[in-house]
This record gives structure tokens, sequence and C-alpha cells, in this order.
């Protein structure tokens, strides 16, 4: 008994919502043009259909390009320096103090750069290195929390030690407590000439932050770095500021009112093309995608007219009846864009619910057919962020479209002759 009784309330709420307007009572009905015309039905079909791809595409496409965007702002970002400000010759003590005092910088920790290679197992890896302070790294680096195996405060567990990452011991094939020769480019002199530097360090702790740091970069201490380039290493400070976005200006500014000559880049010079590309792309996929929708609202049009031609008869009645042809123009317009109101929801609601899920069936497929799909990647997974700001632009924007696509189909309705159609019903 209650299901019919909600049944009544339903029924009634529809009906006075749909006799409040006329024409929305109209437009509606004729959202059910197609039953009687197989033709008609099947172009609704795939005019709505084409319409549910096209938001869905856009809808995917863009959540995952907020994604790389915010995983290179918060997760890569996090693990290398805002700004990196080194000392040739100086005062290292006083150049801290002048940085702190710097209203924009939060945090410093000591930083001593180089490169090299690491070779174990007869593999060879070509690596970038930094020396930190095991103790102050925490304050200015997230790499703390992509520890796998150890932490930083056991490369204090003995003299030489390195923290890499998962993917570069997987490919020197590597654990905690193995052997690895580091090899710099520093020289040393010996009886037959000059050799490159070369130094056994111990795995202390192994890290995967799921980008491509875990294949290029490792970390040691300041003192045993220090040693291994015997001294002709610039030691500076690594800085984290309170906007990522400031921090090339931060650094110029702090070279120029520094007391003390220094040296100064930021993340822009190693990262700031890759967050510039992914911010375009995102624009430019945003335009060409939305041609996609552009194309897909207009097959309404191509609907709309079929429309049109199989409710001559209606049409001419209601004009008979002392409707305006504005009112009939608007009839045919509300029907398109509700047309475009369905399609367009199960299309965000389709694309958010594939969102959601695309990460685990690139990954799985990727895995399966062994495709390398993310190895070019900064990071090893597709990485999804849906933002309502996108979801509300899709929807605003792809209703524009279908509203645009219906003024020529509405016109052609608002125009027809009523006599003509009688005539041609009879």
């Amino acid at each position: 008994m209650s299901i019919v009784v909600r049944n009544s309330i339903v029924w009634v709420l529809q009906e006075l919502i749909l006799l409040a307007d006329w024409r929305l009572s109209v437009a509606s009905r004729y959202l059910r043009a197609g039953v009687g015309d197989k033709l008609t039905s099947f172009t609704s079909m795939i005019s709505g259909l084409g319409l549910v791809l096209a938001v869905a595409i856009l809808t995917i496409v863009l959540s995952v390009m907020n994604g790389f965007e915010k995983e290179l702002r918060e997760r890569v970002l996090g693990v290398l320096p805002h700004g990196i400000v080194s000392l040739p010759d100086g005062d290292l003590e006083a150049l801290g103090k002048e940085l702190l005092s710097h209203g924009s910088v939060i945090a410093i920790a000591p930083l001593l750069e180089g490169s090299g290679l690491l070779l174990a197992n007869g593999r060879m890896a070509g690596i970038l290195v930094s020396g930190v302070d095991p103790d102050r790294e925490s304050q200015v680096s997230i790499l703390d929390e992509f520890f796998i195996q150890g932490s930083m405060h056991d490369l204090t567990s003995q003299r030489f030690s390195l923290a890499i990452g998962k993917r570069l011991a997987e490919d020197l094939n590597v654990a905690i407590g193995d052997s690895v020769n580091f090899v710099s480019p520093e020289v040393q002199m010996s009886l037959v000439g000059p050799l490159p530097t070369s130094r056994r360090f111990t795995i202390a702790a192994i890290f995967a932050a799921g980008a491509d740091v875990d294949k290029t970069q490792v970390y040691t201490s300041v003192e045993a770095l220090s040693r291994l380039q015997k001294g002709r290493g610039s030691v500076g400070f690594r800085l984290l500021t309170s906007d990522l976005f400031d921090a090339p200006e931060i650094v110029r500014q702090l070279i120029v009112t520094s007391k003390q000559r220094i040296y100064g880049s930021s993340w822009t010079q190693r990262y700031g093309n890759l967050h510039g590309a992914i911010h375009m792309q995102k624009k430019t996929m945003f335009l060409m995608l939305m041609l996609l929708v552009a194309v897909a609202a207009f097959n309404v049009v191509s609907n709309l007219m079929m429309v049109v031609k199989e409710k001559a008869g209606d049409i001419a009645i209601i004009r008979t009846m002392g409707a305006s042809t504005n009112a009939v123009r608007i009839i045919f317009i509300t029907h398109g864009v509700l047309v475009g109101a369905v399609g367009v929801t199960i299309g965000l609601v389709l694309g958010t619910g594939l969102a959601l899920i695309i990460d685990d069936v690139v990954l799985t497929m990727d895995g399966v057919l062994k495709l390398g799909l993310m190895d070019e990647y900064f990071i090893q997974y597709l990485p999804v962020d849906i933002r309502l700001e996108d979801i509300l632009l899709i929807a605003v924007s792809s209703l524009a479209i279908c509203f645009i696509a219906t003024i020529y189909p509405a016109g052609k309705a608002a125009k027809a002759n009523p006599v003509e159609a009688l005539q041609y019903e009879s």
C-alpha cells in the first residue's frame, strides 16, 4: 500500500512540475518521440551515446592530467628541494641564519650534491647523490614517508652508507646490507695517472616514492660524500619555501641580499618545464576534447530535425491553438537541452566511475601485456584527481554547446507553415 501511495505522490509531483509550463511538458514528452519511429529512435540513441562517450572521455582525461599535476607538486617536489643555495667558501653557519631570516623560507637543511656510477653484481647505473644531515632532512623533505626498509637515520649506522630507491635496488639486484661500488667523477692521482675516485658503500635503506627518483637518486651523509669528493664540493642548504611556485624569486632575493658570495637554483630548473608542459597539455586536451563534445552535440541537430519532421502535425495543431513561433522555438530548444542534459549527466557519472578505476585497469594491462606504458613518466602509476570545478566546467560547457546546436532546428520548427503541415497530415 505504501508503495502505491509513494508512486502516486511522485506522479502528482511530476504532473505539477510539467503543468507549471506547458512548453516544458511538451518538450519532455518529445523525449519519447522515437518510440513510434525506429529510425528516429536509432538516431536518438546514437546521438545520445556519442555525447555520453565524449563527456566521459573528457572527464577521464582531465582527471588524469590533474593527477599528474598534483603528484608532481606534492610527491616529487616533496622529495626534491624547492631551492638550493650553495656556498663555495665562507661562513656556513652565518649563511644559515641569513636564509632563515627570510620570511618565505620555512626550513633549511645541509646539502651536498654530486653524481656518479653505482656498480654491483656486474651491473651499472648512473645516479645523482645527495649528501644530507639525517637529523634535519625531515624538516625539508617528505622522503621519510616513502622508506620501505630502513630509514634516513640508518645513514649514520656506518660511515659510508646509502639510501637508494626500490627500482634502482631491483636494477642492481641489491638489498639491505649489500655492498656497492660508488664511482665519482672526481679524479685522484695514481702511479698509472689520474683515476676516478671509487668507494665501497653499504645499502642501509630503501625507499619507494613511486617516481623517477626511485631510479636516479641516492642519499648518503654530508660527511661521507664530502670525504668522497675530497672536500671539493660546495656544501649548501636545501630550502623549504612557503610557496614552491615562488621558489625561483625567493632564491633570487637570497642571492642578491646575501652578504656572502653564494649560488642558488630552484626546482624549476629540473622540473619546471615538465610542470609547465602538464599545465599546457591540460588546457590543450580540454579544447581538443570539447571539439569532440561539439561533434557529438551537433548530432543532436540531425536527431532534432527528424523530430521536427515527425511532429509537424503536432506543431501545426499547437500553432492553430494560438501558440506563438517563440513558444514552438522554446519547445524544441528545451527538448534538445533535455537530451543534452541526460547525455551529459550519464557521461559525467560514467567518466567519474571509470576515472576511479583507470589506474588499476592500465596497470593490469601493462603487467599482462608488458607494454611498459609508464616507463617514460616521472611516476610509475596513473594518478587521478577528480575536481569539482572541472566537473562543473565540463557540464556547463557541454550544455552550452547543446543549446547552440538546438537553435537551428528549433528555428525551422518555429517557421513551419501550420496549414501546409495539416494538409500533409491529412
